[in-house]
C-alpha cells in the first residue's frame, strides 16, 4: 500500500511549496523559499504523528515508511548538488567556507557517536 505514502508526501509537498510560496512573497522574493525542506520538515513530523499510528501498521505502513526513508536522501541530495554549484560560481570563499564545514561535520561524527553510545548503554 504505497499509495498511503505517496498520499502523505504529496499532502506534505503542496503544504510545503504553499509555505515556501508564501514565505518568498512575505519577503518580497520572486522564488519559493524552503518549500521542499518544510515539506520534509511536514512528511517527518507527520509520519511519526499519532494520527497516522493507525496507517502505519501492516502494508500501508510500509509505504509511508518507504517514502519517509527515499524523500529525504534525494532533497538532500538536490541541496547538495545547488551548494556545490553555487560554490563554483561564487568564488574561492564560497568553496573555503564549504570545505569548512565538510571537515566540522567529519570532525563532529567520533564525538556525536560517543554520545550515542553512552545513552545507549546507561539504558542497558
Amino acid at each position: 500500500m504505497i499509495v498511503y505514502g505517496v498520499a502523505l508526501l504529496s499532502g506534505c509537498l503542496i503544504l510545503g511549496m504553499l509555505l515556501g510560496e508564501s514565505i518568498g512573497v512575505a519577503l518580497n522574493v520572486d522564488a519559493n523559499v524552503g518549500g521542499v525542506g518544510i515539506a520534509m520538515i511536514f512528511l517527518v513530523l507527520a509520519s511519526n504523528s499519532e494520527k497516522f499510528k493507525s496507517l502505519a501498521d501492516g502494508a500501508a505502513g510500509n509505504g509511508i515508511k518507504f517514502w519517509s526513508a527515499m524523500y529525504i536522501p534525494i532533497v538532500v541530495a538536490m541541496a547538495a548538488r545547488q551548494d556545490v554549484a553555487g560554490a563554483t560560481e561564487g568564488g574561492l570563499l564560497a568553496l573555503v567556507a564549504g570545505v569548512a564545514a565538510v571537515t566540522v561535520s567529519f570532525a563532529l561524527v567520533p564525538v556525536l557517536s560517543r554520545i550515542g553510545n553512552n545513552s545507549s548503554t546507561d539504558k542497558s
